[in-house]
């Protein structure tokens, strides 16, 4: 899970309030955080992937605040005000085939307080971690930091001949072409590729024409480098995906905020992004949260005040409507995305106990269910029947998918790498992979595996179905339809069910040599012979039978047994 090391005495001094240890592990209990000690003044901190905001110590003490009593309901947020000709983001429209998202944001100091090196510190570390979180190592999105009254509005943010390029790095001295810190640079070299398209790449200047950032690689240091002492800094962020901007931005948000700093918006200008006003970046986020989910997911049936009184614990504003709630839910929430999560705010802020967790004596406990028992059960038998047992995962890559012509699984929209960009719909594509790495291996080889597939279901809330497959290949001389056949039927009459076979063509199978197997009417296995061609690019050179059953399909017309086991 996500962690990152926090400043003890930082973040006590943003709770604004005396707290001993044992109230700070207490309050701790009851979020999504867990925090140990470390060498001196650090304080480690884990959270759950939903929470991020949780790694900045301004977040933590905006949630700890609520837990303590200390504060309640939304955080104050002042809008800045305008000094001067406001900032403003102008996008040409070369950027869109390449990082087409922007969005921007200032904030203000407090009167009497400016930007102090232990703030600055907390905004560069928390700007890294969301880098790597949010952004995926950059490629999705990028964040920036730059110091607001130096800058000439507009900012233009476009791609630029790489030759044009002369600045000084952010960290460096000497000025740099921009051939040569693409070359040179160890960010360019780790991030380059993700803002250049051949000779171009992204920049971002002022009205001058000085460089502020080549995004997502690094800032100048002319307008690229905030310095303790700036009372207004631009946040920026670019990338490849508009929600991912708009998160990442949303929780660097909470940093400054929790420490008093006004907000004020940057509007945009440019193709898809005309008469963009930004306030939609700054501004809460409204949910309705019906009164039977809090009910269902607590279990209690809460009086509207104190639904009200646990949201504002969580740092949240919520007023009553007909039927529920409308809760304001900040930028840096984005985990707060529908009534579920409402609902789970309103528990986790209720206050959790460790005797919450007792389970009362039961008979029945500890029973498995008779779903789970048939999936042991045939997994033995198979065991039994010297078939080995391969462990393979529910994403497969793009090429195992496409092996089953005709077939049509559900594809991940943005996967993080090809090799998992698939969820299976049956075992066959996955045991396939396994037969082409074990080419170098004698025959007869024989495997199968009992494990979760994902199927298309239009009535599902999600539009698919997991289900539980028992999936058996053997590949040798021998290998053949009969013996895939009689293996099913074995594995059907140990359960005293009968069944039909009918001829049917099955993606990957030779034609004439596949079937389907009805129980009761309901399909309940496939078999086949695999076709030479599919074999061929897999280098196998010999035979290949397969047969899968649905294991779900089955439970509900097998003999009830024994739970027990």
């Amino acid at each position: 899970m996500p962690t990152s090391t926090l400043s003890r005495t930082r973040l006590l001094d943003a709770l604004g309030g005396p707290v001993t240890a044992e109230q700070l592990e207490a309050a701790l209990f009851s979020s999504k955080a867990e925090a140990t000690a470390g060498a001196g003044d650090a304080l480690e901190v884990t959270v759950t992937p939903d929470r991020l905001d949780l790694l900045s110590e301004g977040g933590l003490a905006l949630e700890l605040q609520g837990a303590l009593g200390l504060a309640s309901g939304r955080p104050r947020r002042r809008r800045a005000r305008a000094t001067g000709p406001g900032l403003r983001l102008a996008v040409d429209p070369s950027v869109a085939p390449l990082r087409p998202h922007i969005g921007a944001v200032v904030v203000r100091a407090p009167t009497g307080h400016r930007l102090d090196d232990g703030l600055l510190a907390e905004a560069v570390r928390f700007q890294e971690l969301l880098h790597a979180t949010v952004g995926r190592d950059r490629r999705t999105m990028s964040l920036g930091i730059y110091p607001a009254r130096r800058i000439r509005p507009p900012v233009r943010y476009a791609l630029e001949p790489v030759g044009s390029l002369r600045f000084v790095p952010l960290g460096g001295e000497e000025e740099v072409e921009g051939e040569r810190f693409f070359a040179d640079h160890p960010l360019a070299q780790r991030y380059g590729a993700l803002g250049r398209s051949g000779d171009r790449a992204l920049a971002l200047r002022d009205a001058e024409g000085r460089l502020l950032s080549l995004p997502p690689v690094l800032n100048s240091r002319a307008l690229g480098e905030a310095r303790a002492g700036d009372r207004s800094l631009l946040l920026e962020a670019t990338g490849t995906r508009e929600r991912a901007v708009r998160e990442g931005l949303g929780l660097l948000l909470v940093v400054f905020v929790a420490r008093g700093w006004s907000v004020s918006a940057v509007p945009i200008d440019g193709p898809g992004e005309a008469g963009t006003d930004g306030e939609s970046l700054v501004a809460d986020a409204l949910r309705e949260l019906p009164a039977e989910v809090v009910r269902g997911i607590s279990g209690a049936e809460l009086a509207a005040p104190a639904v009200v009184a646990r949201l504002a614990r969580a740092r949240l504003g919520a007023r009553r409507i007909r039927g529920g709630w409308r809760v304001a839910v900040p930028p840096w929430r984005p985990d707060l995305q529908v009534a579920v999560d409402l609902a789970e705010e309103v528990v986790l802020a209720g206050g959790l106990r460790a005797e919450d967790g007792l389970v009362p004596p039961s008979l029945g406990r500890g029973h498995r269910r008779p779903a789970s028992a048939l999936r042991r059960e045939i997994a033995e038998l198979l065991l039994g029947l010297g078939f080995a047992q391969p462990n393979t995962g529910v994403l497969i890559s793009e090429a195992a998918a496409a092996r089953l012509e005709g077939s049509a699984p559900i594809r991940i929209a943005n996967p993080v790498s090809r090799e998992y960009a698939v969820v299976r719909d049956r075992l066959l594509p996955a045991h396939l992979e396994v037969l082409a790495r074990n080419n170098r291996y004698g025959y007869p080889q024989r495997f199968a595996e009992v494990g979760p597939v994902v199927v298309r279901r239009a009535e599902s809330e999600t539009g698919a179905e997991t289900r539980f497959h028992a999936g058996l290949l053997i590949a040798g001389e021998r290998a053949g339809f009969a013996e895939v056949a009689a293996t099913v039927d074995y594995l059907l009459r140990a359960y005293d069910v009968g069944s039909v076979r009918e001829p049917v063509d099955l993606p990957g199978t030779i034609r004439g040599r596949a079937a389907r197997v009805r129980v009761a009417g309901a399909e309940v296995a496939e078999l086949g012979e695999i076709h030479p061609g599919l074999l061929e690019r897999l280098s196998v050179p010999v035979p290949v039978a397969w047969a899968e059953l649905d294991l779900t399909a089955l439970d509900p017309l097998v003999v009830r047994r024994d739970s027990t086991k």
